[in-house]
């Protein structure tokens, strides 16, 4: 567990949720309160400023579009409008509707462009300029490793958007930063046990990868989950992120002897290197006296939406997805629809939520010092916000909640119904040792 640069007092815990197995909201005294301790974009008037940081551009964008409607829906129900969304759903009740410490939320965006440089720099500008004093968002790994980096050093809470890196709570996890979001060790611990039952234990992979620190360890944690009962791993061929065209990639499998195919694509570039492989008749083949098989380790509604029927039948997993029927998932679904006419991503879900969590922890500390939010946040265990039960684990600032298995549907009654949950899998089965993927978490910087 990290420690601060300060020393928490007067601790005061309740024990309303002692009854649904969750330790109870904890309120800070005043310690934290602001004037006690200078610390970076400190709010001086009557708003609050979030930096929104998506990919507005790149071939993440359709993930970033859905982001930012999730955080505007967001700054909506923290200021008091709308049906207040997962706020009646939350196990904490520190929310109010008026805003966080009373203070109006206002926001400012940026495009990623899903480059870790020019996240950086929007991230910087938003900071600097625009008084941003909680940067939150992206829909890449190598984005939300670069701009965690640089909240840490400029003293700012980052709320990780869409990232499953196993890097982003790993080997480059920061005080500063925060996971809500899953990662390729919990897809590929929840994904062996269903691709076994489905597809045996003898069978020949060939990856493709997509040619950066998420691909690279969602590839690794697919291999290692699928290696252990059996598999072989007859290639693994890195793809340029800025790919858009497959068939060079697609054509070799066929003679490779491999009878399965792992997409390790996100977006855009799953959509169209899936599309590649049906039309090399990928779906249609046989290899070694087997159906040819095809996986996407990571799925989203909008990249099914993309892929249309070239995903019926495919595995995957999934965060989260709008058809789950807890009260806090059909609450969102219910005001995420109602303001935009369909139904949330995944993506939305996350950035949705780490907004709620941020301002939580905002209220429940007393203050914006990032060093009060961390310590607030670190070992917070909550429901209602869908998934079940889930805990931020203090070790290392990742999220620990059941893990969704899915696949593409045969028979979908609309265009935003293309996955069916297959299997939800408990926390537990995808839980690890904070130490196995390295990084040194350091202390929080509250910068000023």
């Amino acid at each position: 567990m990290s420690k601060s640069n300060f020393t928490r007092r007067g601790l005061l815990k309740t024990g309303a949720l002692a009854g649904a197995g969750l330790s109870a909201p904890t309120l800070f005294s005043p310690v934290w309160a602001d004037g006690h301790a200078g610390y970076t974009n400190a709010p001086a008037g009557g708003t609050v400023t979030l930096g929104f940081n998506v990919p507005q551009s790149g071939p993440y964008a359709d993930e970033g579009a859905d982001e930012l409607r999730a955080y505007e829906l967001a700054v909506e129900h923290l200021n008091g409008g709308g049906d207040g969304g997962m706020m009646n759903t939350f196990s904490s009740n520190a929310l109010k509707g008026n805003g966080i410490l009373g203070k109006k939320v206002e926001y400012v965006t940026g495009d990623t462009q899903t480059k870790p440089d020019a996240a950086r720099a929007s991230a910087k500008s938003m900071i600097e300029k625009d008084g941003a004093i909680m940067i939150t968002g992206g829909s890449s790994s190598g984005v939300a490793v670069a701009v965690q980096a640089l909240c840490q050093e400029a003293g700012i809470i980052f709320m990780a958007g869409l990232t499953h890196s196993n890097d982003t709570t790993g080997k480059d996890k920061k005080a500063n930063g925060f996971r809500h979001f899953f990662n390729s060790y919990m897809s590929g611990a929840a994904l062996a046990p269903i691709l076994g039952a489905n597809y045996g234990k003898d069978r020949k992979a060939y990856h493709l990868t997509a040619d950066y620190n998420w691909g690279y360890t969602t590839e690794e944690a697919v291999r290692t989950s699928t290696e252990a009962m059996g598999w072989e791993t007859v290639a693994a061929v890195k793809t340029p992120l800025a790919q858009t065209d497959f068939k060079d990639y697609v054509a070799p499998v066929l003679q490779s002897g491999a009878d399965v195919l792992v997409l390790n694509h996100y977006g855009g570039n799953m959509v169209n290197s899936l599309t590649s492989a049906v039309q090399f008749g990928l779906r249609e083949a046989q290899a070694n006296g087997k159906n040819f098989e095809i996986i996407v380790p990571l799925y989203s509604r909008l990249m099914a939406k993309g892929a249309g029927e070239n995903v019926k039948g495919i595995f995957g997993s999934t965060n989260w997805h709008w058809s789950l029927t807890d009260e806090g998932s059909k609450a969102f679904v219910k005001s995420f629809g109602t303001k935009y006419g369909f139904p949330p991503s995944q993506a939305a879900h996350t950035c949705y939520v780490q907004t709620l969590l941020y301002a939580d922890a905002a209220e429940r500390a007393g203050t914006f010092n990032p060093c009060g939010i961390a310590e607030a946040l670190e070992g917070f265990e909550f429901d209602g916000m869908g998934n079940g039960k889930t805990l931020y684990r203090a070790e290392d600032h990742q999220c620990f909640k059941d893990v969704l298995v899915v696949k593409g549907k045969e028979n979908p009654t609309s265009e935003f119904d293309l996955l069916e949950i297959v299997e939800v899998t408990p926390a537990a089965q995808v839980t690890y040792d904070a130490s196995i993927f390295g990084g040194d978490l350091g202390t929080c910087n509250p910068g000023a």
